[in-house]
C-alpha cells in the first residue's frame, strides 16, 4: 500500500516519502503548510490512489474531541420517553456515531482526515491521544468497547493557527508542504489544464511569484488561487501580451480578485501603483 501521487495531484518526492512512512509506521501524518497548498486535497487523493474509503472530520472552533467518538442525546431520549415512544427503551437509538467510530468499524481500511485540527480548543489534540494510540474507546452508555479492526490511515492538517501539544506531536509523523517552486507549479498547472497556452502560463507565473514577493502583503496568493486566476484568464481569452506589457502604473493585474482576497492587499497594490505613477511623472520633468 504505497502512494505515488495521482493524475490530479502532483506530489513532490518528499511528500510521497512522508505519506508512505506514515502508513508504514501506522502513525498519524500531521501536515502543515500555507493555506491553499493542497493539504486537505492530499487526503482525498491518497484515498483515491489506494482505493480506500475516505472519512472526513472537518474541525471547527466549537468541535469537541468526544464528537469524533460518539454523542449521546439524553434530552431526546427523555422527551421520547415522556411521549411514550417505544424507541426510548433502547438507548442505542440515541447514540450518534462519530467519524472515528466510523473509521474504526469500516469494513475496508479507510483514510481518516482530521482537517484543520488547530481550529479547535488547545486541549482537543490531547483529548484524542489515547484513542489514536490504542485505536479504541469505551462507550459507557452501551457498556461496550469500540476497537479498530485495522488501523485507519490518519491524516491531520493544520494551518498553524495555534501550537499543538508536544505529547500529540510525538505520536505523529510530521511533514511541512513547502510552497511549490515554478517547475512544480508548472506540473500542477499541466495536471489541471492540459493544453493551456504556455505563453499565458509563463507570463502569469511571473506576475504570480512577483506578487508573492511584495513586502507587507497580508495574504499571499496560493496555488488554488493561481489555478482560479488562470481559469478566468482562459475564459476571458486574455492575450499573454496583455500580461507581458505591464504598465508600472497599473500594478494590479487583470482579474486580480482571484488573487487578492482582502482590502488591505488591494490598497497596498494601489499605493504601489500611485508611487510608480508619481515616480514616472518625476522622471519626465
Amino acid at each position: 500500500m504505497r502512494f505515488e501521487g495521482t493524475k490530479d495531484y502532483v506530489a513532490t518526492e518528499d511528500l510521497k516519502v512522508a505519506v508512505n512512512a506514515s502508513i508504514a509506521l501506522e502513525r498519524p501524518l500531521l501536515i502543515k503548510g500555507e493555506p491553499g497548498t493542497g493539504k486537505t486535497m492530499l487526503a482525498i487523493e491518497v484515498a483515491k490512489a489506494l482505493g480506500a474509503p475516505l472519512i472526513e472530520w472537518h474541525i471547527k472552533s466549537t468541535t469537541k474531541a468526544v464528537q469524533g467518538l460518539y454523542e449521546y442525546d439524553a434530552v431526546m431520549r427523555l422527551r421520547d420517553s415522556q411521549l411514550g415512544d417505544a424507541r426510548a427503551t433502547d438507548i442505542e437509538n440515541y447514540i450518534k456515531r462519530g467519524k472515528m467510530w466510523d473509521a474504526f468499524e469500516s469494513p475496508a481500511r479507510p483514510v481518516l482526515l482530521i482537517d484543520e485540527i488547530d481550529k479547535a480548543d488547545i486541549e482537543f489534540p490531547n483529548d484524542l491521544l489515547q484513542e489514536l494510540d490504542r485505536m479504541e474507546f469505551y462507550v459507557y452508555e452501551l457498556n461496550r468497547t469500540v476497537k479498530a479492526a485495522q488501523r485507519p490511515i490518519v491524516m491531520i492538517t493544520s494551518n498553524n493557527e495555534k501550537e499543538l501539544p508536544d505529547a500529540f506531536l510525538r505520536r505523529c509523523f510530521f511533514h511541512y508542504i513547502r510552497f511549490p517552486d515554478e517547475a512544480t507549479m508548472q506540473s500542477i498547472i499541466d495536471a489541471h489544464y492540459p493544453g493551456i497556452k504556455q505563453r499565458l502560463v509563463n507570463e502569469a507565473l511571473k506576475i504570480f511569484y512577483d506578487m508573492r514577493k511584495v513586502p507587507g502583503l497580508k495574504k499571499k496568493p496560493s496555488t488554488s488561487e493561481l489555478l482560479d486566476w488562470l481559469k478566468l484568464l482562459m475564459t476571458d481569452d486574455v492575450d499573454p501580451e496583455t500580461l507581458k506589457q505591464r504598465d508600472p502604473s497599473k500594478l494590479i493585474p487583470p482579474l486580480a480578485g482571484a488573487l487578492l482576497k482582502n482590502e488591505a492587499d488591494v490598497m497596498l497594490f494601489e499605493r504601489l501603483a500611485f508611487l510608480a505613477r508619481r515616480e514616472a511623472r518625476g522622471g519626465t520633468n
